[in-house]
């Protein structure tokens, strides 16, 4: 159905000033002189945003590191990310490219800072931080000829390797890119800098090489002593010691290979700080950025493979602005405001805060595009309720899971509590429509008596049903909500379908806790770590009977996968294992306070 352009709802939803944004992406005139000031504003902005980032870096010790930290925070608070965070990085590129040799502990402090940021603001500014570092890195080292003989020659490549070797000891990238940048100086050729360039990466990571990916460092001493052949014999000593430092760092021979005593006790410290950082801010989700080489060069075809599932899986994100962009297509003559207002039709949202929301979060780049834009609808409390229930409305009418609403709803739980409060609300709701009638608070069950909305159990597609299960699994697993959203459920008596959801919802909640991809569905090669397993289960134990329903209801609903020997199901009786044993302590707990 569609309306005339001079139709009244048609003509209101236009002059909606909360749709006014969208008016400008689709090319709204703006008067020349304005133009000028706001460019002459922001441009004012950023210049003491500059100022005031490189004041804060000239004071930077590992004495008054936390308050810098808590400066920036506010940073981030009163002025856009994008711009916080392209400055920051901007200017700590600067910093270490120095052309003169830095001291290690001077790096150290920086990748500590860096990894601090990664707890404390999230993956976006990790992932852009070391998208550009290593970039900054790649084109230091091409343009090495350039300056050959100077005194100054690789000082910036060199540093900035070391940069990225601290980033990886604090935790911020994993061992894969690590392993990555040293086959690519194999593959350039055992010359002297790229030897003495595999020593410092050895020197700052090598212990930690060993300790994540031994197979990988047993592959490089092969492949280097391939090549020790080739090198010329005026070079063939400073290649052979390298040789030598690889292989006792292989036999595990560490003292050749560690740093000086003092370095390595300050590393000690800012990681035990960092690690504090981490804990203070609740951060379970800030894993390693498991990011190759590859993805890195690649980030301009793939994607950017920090919004998480562009560059695996058959990038779910681009293809979500991909379907927007064909139905925007399809009706290229009508206008932008008619456009969204039949889509929203369709999906059902029948007010105008609704169709705000579902406008922004349509027409947004990414997540985090989407998190600002939704900020700026400068929506009241009571309204903010109605980006949680689009984002869960939108995530079930999906034919397949889509991981975009996801990570907004992620996104947005890390800046608001009341948006927890909000999923924990929807859920309750859609388990009602499964037929758990007794799920919700006292107040929404005298409602639903009152008026009868409960008495009928609503069909629910299993494609809804299974895209409701992984939305609520990656919330919980990563922290934006907690297992006590299941505490109205009554586990002895669940309906079939209420089964079917939560066989689906454990199995990636376990799946969740061992990835940083929303988007992976299958357990082949994931990682087995207990901690966070222990960590997502053990928050039910101040719930009373909620840690005993769960483990009722883990070995109810997997039986079949419990009782089998195969080697399919080891991930799920492992998973179940480490799961049962923290509700156990929950139980014991629950039983001592009692």
């Amino acid at each position: 159905m569609s309306f005339p352009k001079n139709h009244k709802l048609v003509r209101k939803f236009l002059r909606a000033p909360r749709l006014t944004f969208h008016v400008r992406r689709l090319g709204a005139y703006v008067p020349p002189h304005l133009r000028k000031a706001d460019a002459g504003n922001e441009t004012e902005s950023t210049v003491k945003l500059n100022r005031r980032i490189n004041g804060l870096f000239n004071k930077m010790a590992e004495g008054n590191i936390a308050l810098i930290l808590q400066d920036v925070e506010s940073l981030y608070q009163n002025h856009r990310r994008h711009d916080v965070t392209s400055t920051l990085t901007t200017l700590i590129i600067e910093n270490i490219s120095s052309h003169s040799e830095l001291l290690d502990s001077y790096v150290t402090l920086y990748g500590c800072f860096v990894a601090s940021l990664h707890h404390i603001i999230g993956i976006d500014f990790a992932a852009y931080f070391v998208q550009n570092v290593v970039s900054q890195y790649e084109h230091e080292y091409a343009s090495l000829d350039a300056t050959l003989g100077s005194d100054s020659y690789g000082k910036q490549c060199t540093n900035l390797a070391i940069l990225i070797s601290e980033l990886y000891q604090f935790g911020v990238i994993s061992c894969v890119l690590i392993y990555d940048i040293i086959r690519d100086l194999l593959e350039s050729g055992l010359r002297e800098f790229e030897v003495e360039l595999l020593l410092k990466i050895v020197r700052a990571s090598g212990t930690q090489l060993r300790k994540d990916d031994p197979s990988a460092l047993k592959d490089i001493v092969d492949s280097v002593m391939q090549k020790i052949d080739t090198v010329d014999a005026n070079r063939s000593s400073r290649a052979k010691f390298m040789l030598e430092t690889l292989i006792d760092l292989k036999n595990n021979k560490m003292k050749r290979v560690t740093q000086d005593q003092g370095t390595t006790n300050t590393a000690e410290r800012l990681k035990k700080f960092s690690e504090g950082v981490r804990k203070r801010h609740h951060t379970s989700s800030s894993e390693p950025l498991r990011v190759s080489l590859s993805d890195l060069r690649s980030a301009d075809t793939k994607g950017k493979w920090w919004l998480i599932g562009s560059a695996w899986g058959g990038d779910p994100l681009v293809e979500h602005q991909k379907r927007v962009e064909e139905t925007l297509a399809v009706h290229d003559q009508k206008s932008g405001g008619e456009v969204l207002l039949e889509i929203a039709r369709k999906q059902g949202m029948n007010t105008d805060i609704r169709r705000s929301i579902f406008a922004v979060i349509m027409s947004s780049e990414d997540y985090v595009d989407a998190c600002e834009r939704l900020s700026q609808l400068n929506l009241k409390d009571v309204q903010q309720r109605e980006i949680m229930r689009v984002i869960v409305q939108c995530c079930g009418k999906e034919k397949t899971y889509n991981p975009y609403y996801t990570l907004v709803g992620q996104q947005l739980c890390q800046t608001s509590h009341s948006h927890k409060i909000t999923l924990q609300y929807c859920l309750w709701d859609f388990l009602r429509e499964l037929g758990e009638k007794e799920a919700g608070g006292a107040e929404i069950l005298k409602s639903n008596a009152a008026t009868d909305v409960s008495a009928s159990k609503q069909q629910v597609s299993s494609t809804r049903r299974n895209n409701v299960a992984r939305a609520y699994a990656w919330w919980v697993a990563k922290g934006a909500v907690t297992l006590a959203i299941l505490k109205p459920l009554d586990f002895a008596f669940l309906q079939p379908e209420t089964q079917t959801f939560l066989r689906t919802f454990f199995s990636y909640v376990f799946i969740g806790t061992q990835t940083s991809s929303p988007i992976l569905s299958t357990v082949d090669n994931l990682p087995r770590n207990p901690d966070t397993l222990i960590q997502v289960f053990s928050t039910t134990g101040r719930i009373q009977s909620l840690p005993e329903g769960i483990r009722f209801c883990l070995r109810n609903i997997f039986r079949k996968e419990l009782k089998a020997k195969d080697s399919e199901d080891s991930f799920l009786r492992w998973a179940i294992g480490i799961a049962d044993d923290a509700l156990q302590s929950g139980v014991d707990l629950d039983v001592e306070l009692s």
